[in-house]
């Protein structure tokens, strides 16, 4: 199976399956020196373990990473970085029921198609528990950008219907309350909204926002390395994304020239500065040094307790509907996902912008 693997310059490697011994990941091309112990990767991994709310799977995993590689004396060596975290709560024996049939929504049935042989329990390397390699991973990245002063706030945007209302946004609630969202008044609206669904026994998504503040411009190339497009990939590349956009994004489609493009003004300062933000802060594929903004749309957790139609892998016609410990809401537990693979994109594509100059390639070298 190939494409596990992200990234040119700093790269990731993700591995393992969801009912294997561990989950992991390795990371390649981090600078040394960078003071880095399993704390701070931990702060992340914990963002996404489940078992933290009732809109999470009741599934208890400690999520505890160990770091076998590129670290000495409490810094980074140059060398990859190995982490694992090991699966201590598996029951596979809540899977064999779907041996011999596709669920709905998942990867059952195109992984059989592709291989002709797939691993049932819990989806293997289709499984959420594949993002734990991300998170470590993005926990690196966002601590490089972090001391190049770059900042990544991410959050929920929408659970189903209930969406955050800009009037009330709080990023201080955003670690508050269950959902992440930065809207007590949209938390509690969208707690109300998810009860009613689990009393169904069935499930929600939504959206998730990211805002990258203090990017540097220049990121990103204009052909096929655009940053946006190398977002875009990262983004959907999450299992559960189903839709990805930038600034304004489909919004763009029903806007006139003069309302989308973003028009320039000098600050104060003598600085060129945009009036507005309709391009989130890419403009031909280089970032040009505004916020950027964007957002995954999730989809609705596949594994629901409501009976649906489904087949065999033989063609019988059956009704299933799907037991074990599942999230009634994936989106919540996805919001650091999205910001380790967006932190993961901008930090390489960072790297890899070192050339694009002569006057960076002195500064760099002299």
């Amino acid at each position: 199976m190939a494409g596990s693997t992200f990234g040119n310059i700093f790269k990731i490697t993700t591995w393992g399956e969801s009912h294997g011994k561990g989950i992991g990941v390795v990371v390649d091309g981090c600078p040394a020196g960078l003071a880095l112990c399993e704390d701070d990767i931990q702060i992340y991994l914990d963002r996404r373990k489940p078992g933290q709310s009732r809109y999470s799977t009741p599934r208890k995993e400690e999520d505890k990473v160990e770091i076998l590689s590129g670290i000495f004396e409490g810094k980074t060596t140059g060398t990859p970085i190995s982490m694992i975290v090991f699966n201590k709560s598996q029951r596979s024996g809540d899977y064999s029921e779907i041996a011999r049939l596709y669920r709905p929504g998942h990867a059952d049935l195109t992984y059989d198609m592709k291989y002709g042989f797939r691993d049932y329990r819990g989806g293997g390397r289709s499984s959420g528990r594949e993002t734990i390699g991300r998170v470590a991973a993005g926990a690196i990245a966002c601590k490089i950008l972090d001391q190049l002063g770059i900042r990544i706030l991410t959050y929920t945007r929408s659970i189903g219907s209930v969406a955050i209302d800009e009037s009330r946004f709080d990023p201080s609630v955003i670690a508050d309350n269950p959902l992440y969202m930065p809207d007590k008044q949209a938390a509690r609206e969208a707690e109300a909204f998810l009860e009613n669904c689990m009393k169904k026994q069935d499930s929600a998504g939504g959206v998730i926002e990211c805002v990258v503040k203090n990017m540097k411009p220049g990121i990103g190339d204009p052909v096929f390395e655009k940053l946006s497009a190398n977002l875009g990939k990262a983004i959907l590349s999450i299992g559960a994304v189903k839709g990805f956009e930038i600034g304004d994004g489909m919004a763009a489609a029903r806007a006139t020239g003069h309302t989308n493009n973003d028009q320039y003004t000098k600050s104060a300062d003598g600085d060129t500065i945009k009036l507005t933000n309709h391009s989130g802060g890419i403009l031909g594929g280089i970032s040009d040094g505004s916020n950027i903004i964007l957002r995954a749309a999730v989809k609705p957790t596949p594994s629901i307790g409501t009976e649906q139609s489904t087949i065999t892998k033989e063609g019988k016609s059956i009704q299933t509907s799907i037991k074990g410990r599942h999230d009634p809401v994936i989106v919540p537990r996805a919001v650091v996902v999205v910001e380790s693979m967006v932190a993961i994109t901008i930090l390489d594509m960072m790297f890899a912008g070192i050339n694009s100059n002569m006057d960076h390639l002195i500064r760099f070298y002299s």
